[in-house]
């Protein structure tokens, strides 16, 4: 790999690898609804403290949130409306995934010799 574009896309793979974790992208999401404290996020991860750290510390690292501290409290926040947008992209674009398979599931089924169509139009999964 030589070409001038190799560098572009290449930060833009390790920007889409800091994403590959559930305990960031799940804290990603409990930003979207405005600043919250640690102990908030460990309430609603309901993660050890030193997982919740390690993560927290590699989004902070990356410039996707901000900490504030206020005597022995630390708030997170976004770092910005792109970060929100970003998650919402990706659920739009994971929705539209999911139903494509969903769509790609339910002619598999009907194609079966003998599939009789489920009630509601899906069968179990078996």
């Amino acid at each position: 790999m030589n070409g001038t574009w190799v560098p572009r896309c290449q930060a833009k793979a390790d920007f889409f690898r800091l994403l590959g974790h559930p305990v960031r992208i799940r804290v990603l999401e409990l930003l979207q609804n405005g600043p919250m404290p640690v102990r908030g996020l460990l309430s609603a991860l309901e993660v050890e403290p030193s997982a919740l750290s390690q993560q927290l510390a590699v989004l902070r690292r990356s410039g996707m949130v901000t900490a504030t501290r206020s005597g022995s409290t630390v708030v997170y926040e976004l770092a910005g409306g792109d970060v929100a947008e970003l998650l919402r992209a990706a659920r739009r674009v994971l929705t539209e995934v999911l139903a494509g398979q969903h769509a790609l599931l339910t002619e598999l089924r009907q194609a079966e010799p003998g599939a009789r169509p489920a009630p509601g139009g899906v069968g179990a999964v078996s």
